[in-house]
């Protein structure tokens, strides 16, 4: 690395800042990006350039948007008393991409993590209290990561939503559709027996 020109070195430094890009991805990533056209490389630049300067957060959710409200807060067929908390604005992406939900959205900008100095007052929390407060929310359903940071986020929401009187509900986790028992994990089929349903 230490023969590589300046400019190479520090775009590899930089393209590996990115999650999941590990120094030899960041390396191929920069290649690939001296070998693009100019054109490629400008459209990659103004694509970059763009989303930084003209997506925001909206105002209601928090999540990633280009009008504000976004399209979500501000349809009226949304409204139907169902929150759904993430952690991240990508979370909203990924929950919309199953076009089964069709209630409202709340980003919190991250989990507790104490271990990092996240506590309740980084997040996201204060404006989710005064949503659950309005009335309209009849059930919040915790949908963070099944992760240390993500199942102590939903203990804390529940505690402090709970007493607020609406419904307070988790994403269900367990075994995998077409997957083998055998070859699940002891927590996974844990969590599987916990949140069981009737048929």
């Amino acid at each position: 690395m230490a023969d590589l020109p300046e400019q190479i070195t520090t775009l590899i430094k930089q393209l590996a800042k990115l999650p999941g890009v590990g120094q030899r991805s960041a390396q191929r990533l920069a290649f690939h990006i001296l070998k693009m056209s100019d054109s490629d490389t400008q459209a990659f630049i103004n694509a970059v350039d763009s989303a930084k300067k003209k997506l925001i957060k909206c105002s209601i959710c928090g999540g990633i948007t280009d009008i504000e409200p976004c399209a979500i807060c501000s349809s009226e067929k949304r409204k139907n008393g169902l929150l759904c908390v993430v952690a991240d604005p990508k979370d909203v992406f990924v929950l919309e991409g199953m076009h089964e939900f069709s209630g409202q959205y709340h980003v919190l900008g991250g989990t507790l993590s104490p271990m990092d100095g996240v506590t309740p007052k980084d997040l996201n929390i204060d404006s989710l209290i005064k949503r659950v407060k309005s009335g309209e929310i009849k059930e919040v359903i915790l949908a963070t990561n099944p992760d240390v940071a993500g199942e102590a986020t939903a203990s804390y929401l529940c505690d402090v939503i709970k007493p607020l009187g609406v419904r307070v509900t988790r994403l269900a986790y367990g075994i995998p559709m077409g997957s083998n028992l055998e070859f699940i994990d002891p927590l996974t089929l844990s969590m599987a027996i916990e949140g069981r349903r009737d048929i």
